[in-house]
């Protein structure tokens, strides 16, 4: 349960969307990150074109689940009907990070998932990292598409677009990103040495097990 403020809330999209900006898990103003507290009824997200150098807290945004704007000087990120469309589905979850980090994105682009290469990927993000179908970027159909294949995964990918993680607060949400972009990076360089193995589903069963 979220026991957050609006305005903690808002600190903590801030801090966290300035330290995945450094950690070049997007670049620009791509990418976006929101918070919700189910219980206040509030989702507090990123706001659309600030550039992550000079954002505050103030920039942030505060909205109902239907776009209703209830606090914030700029428009939300353009795909706040995304986050908002993860939170109606998935009520387990309360806070969404969505990048564009290359390594990962250059599957998304490839139309693939990536495969249960590393030990980590089981604790961390459940096994593999599915691929999401295409859908209209802004619209609620990228997070419908994202919610069918998340199921018992916390993250995913989405095709010719980016990376989607989710998590109970902004620091799991975040580290599942992290996750992402790392295997994919890993799995991008395994495979110019040949063919890679993945973990077979015996000893991904066995992990979760001992989970």
């Amino acid at each position: 349960m979220n026991t957050m403020t609006v305005q903690e809330m808002k600190e903590a999209v801030c801090a966290w969307s300035r330290q995945s900006y450094g950690e070049k898990l997007f670049a620009g103003t791509s990418g976006n990150l929101s918070v919700y507290d189910s219980e206040q009824e509030v989702m507090v997200i990123t706001p659309s074109s600030i550039p992550y150098e000079t954002m505050t807290a103030e920039d942030i945004m505060v909205l109902r689940l239907d776009g209703t704007v209830l606090e914030g000087p700029h428009k939300p990120s353009s795909e706040w009907r995304m986050h908002a469309a993860i939170y109606r589905e998935k009520p387990e979850v309360g806070a969404v990070v969505h990048t564009h980090s290359p390594y990962a994105t250059a599957f998304a682009v490839n139309n693939k998932g990536i495969p249960t290469i590393l030990i980590e990927m089981v604790p961390f993000l459940g096994g593999d990292v599915p691929l999401a179908a295409f859908a209209l970027p802004g619209t609620e159909g990228v997070g419908t598409e994202a919610v069918k294949v998340l199921k018992e995964r916390t993250g995913c990918l989405l095709a010719n677009h980016g990376v989607l993680a989710v998590g109970k607060d902004l620091e799991q949400a975040h580290l599942r990103a992290v996750y992402i972009e790392d295997a994919a990076r890993i799995c991008s360089i395994a495979m110019s040495h040949g063919p890679i193995v993945t973990m077979s589903e015996a000893d991904i069963a066995a992990m979760r097990g001992n989970g």
